[in-house]
């Protein structure tokens, strides 16, 4: 029996197997033939896979990656891959402020108007509406975003040369 060598979908994966398939399957989702759901499902599975006959059906309907194995995955592009669901994220940072102010400020008109046992003069309408107005024009011309949220942009101090 110490001369018998086992059928190769056999072999136990190492680590090294399951980061190469991990690589792959995170080019193809970079690339778009996979969705985010089932590069999920297919990653789990690699990390999880205890032979390479459980990892070669992971990659097979894929291309082979490109250049060597063992390149590692740009991170940077996968989460550019995913830029639309960030775009909700960015639309709505600017209003952060203008919903706390109005919190504040409504909750001041609020308790006075208890104090003096009566509804008064909604005064916070008058800054709000002030901060609603650069809020919007902010949100809407997009200068509210800082250049480092940029998508492409790798100009800071951490970039290598």
């Amino acid at each position: 029996m110490a001369g018998e060598h086992l059928p190769e979908e056999r072999i136990r994966a190492s680590d090294a197997d399951r980061d190469a398939t991990a690589e792959q399957l995170a080019q193809a989702l970079v690339e778009g033939r996979l969705d985010l759901a089932e590069y999920d499902k297919r990653l789990a599975a690699a990390m999880s896979a205890t032979t390479l006959g459980e990892l070669a059906p992971l990659t097979a309907d894929l291309p082979p990656a490109p250049g060597s194995a063992r390149a590692p995955v740009d991170l940077a592009a996968v989460g550019r891959a995913h830029a639309p669901a960030r775009r909700w994220r960015d639309f709505l940072e600017p209003w952060r402020g203008f919903a706390s102010l109005a919190v504040i400020l409504g909750g001041i008109w609020l308790v006075t108007s208890i104090m003096a046992g009566e509804l008064l003069y909604f005064w916070p309408g008058w800054p709000l509406g002030i901060v609603f107005v650069i809020t919007a024009a902010n949100a809407l011309s997009g200068s509210a975003r800082s250049d480092k949220d940029t998508p492409g942009d790798h100009s800071g101090p951490h970039t290598k040369a």
